[in-house]
């Protein structure tokens, strides 16, 4: 009687009583002051306490969620729920870096609207602005690119190795992938520590750093995701049929892939047409 009393007669997973979404919530409000203490001058230490807090809850909560999928609750209707929501994710990415380009366009192409609204020259009346040394997209950014694309290919090699049950294929496909992410951060590390150009006192800078500097992010983001399915792969918790952690992974890297191919042509090589090359002989 007590088994049939606590039956499920339904699909869908009711999530056990959790404390993670009030401790986010108190790490999220510690960060956030710790940042504004930041802003008004005080160190940046302030921002630990809460860094490390939204760090803790993004583990233990997705090892949570890993644990409820190796238990069976993640049913295909629980599945299907959690695909439109990395769906939602990744849309709410796309519409974030619509905002970057959105900055850097209505910077570059309405250079005297700006001039005459603001009262302001930030631009020296054309674009880039005057006095700024832009990076040569066939050197540095060209490379970051071959090597993002060619991450997308690894990534598809694991994925295609897991449909077919080639543990070896996978690993390695995840392996390549991870490198290649690294040694993405890594060439554009080099590239902004080289950068004749400034965050502040210009628009240009600002737009690019804002622009590049959030999908440089993802890709950290996207990297330690591979890290974490690397991991699982090994200890062997994927299959077939049950792997949508490996998936919403590939997905968010093939979404990283396709900004970056749009930062190259709109930001680097469209962008700073024109404008004197960093290192360039004049």
């Amino acid at each position: 009687m007590a088994d049939a009393a606590h039956a499920k007669n339904h699909s869908y997973h009711l999530v056990d009583p959790s404390p993670w979404p009030f401790v986010a919530s108190i790490s999220a409000f510690a960060l956030a002051l710790g940042g504004i203490a930041y802003m008004h001058g005080h160190s940046l230490l302030w921002t630990v306490p809460g860094f490390l807090g939204v760090l803790y809850t993004m583990f233990v909560w997705w090892r949570d969620v890993i644990h409820e999928g190796q238990k069976g609750d993640h049913t295909p209707i629980v599945s299907l729920g959690l695909r439109y929501g990395m769906i939602l994710f990744i849309a709410s990415e796309v519409m974030f870096f619509v905002a970057w380009f959105w900055a850097f366009f209505s910077s570059s192409l309405f250079v005297g609207d700006h001039i005459q609204a603001t009262r302001f020259d930030f631009t020296g009346g054309h674009w880039p602005p005057k006095g700024i040394e832009v990076f040569d997209p066939w050197h540095f950014p060209l490379l970051n690119t071959l090597i993002l694309l060619t991450s997308g290919t690894t990534v598809t090699w694991a994925h295609h190795s897991l449909l077919h049950k080639d543990r070896r294929g996978l690993l390695w496909g995840l392996a390549l992938t991870i490198i290649l992410g690294l040694l993405f951060s890594c060439v554009q590390a080099y590239e902004y520590s080289s950068a004749a150009f400034s965050f502040g006192g210009n628009i240009y800078g600002a737009t690019f750093f804002m622009a590049t500097g959030f999908h440089g992010f993802h890709v950290i983001v996207g990297t330690i995701f591979l890290i974490v399915c690397f991991i699982r792969a090994y200890k062997g918790q994927f299959d077939p049929k049950h792997h949508f952690g490996f998936e919403a992974a590939a997905w968010y890297w093939h979404f990283v892939d396709v900004v970056w191919l749009f930062l190259f042509f709109c930001i680097y090589v469209w962008g700073g047409w024109g404008a004197p090359i960093e290192g360039a002989a004049h």
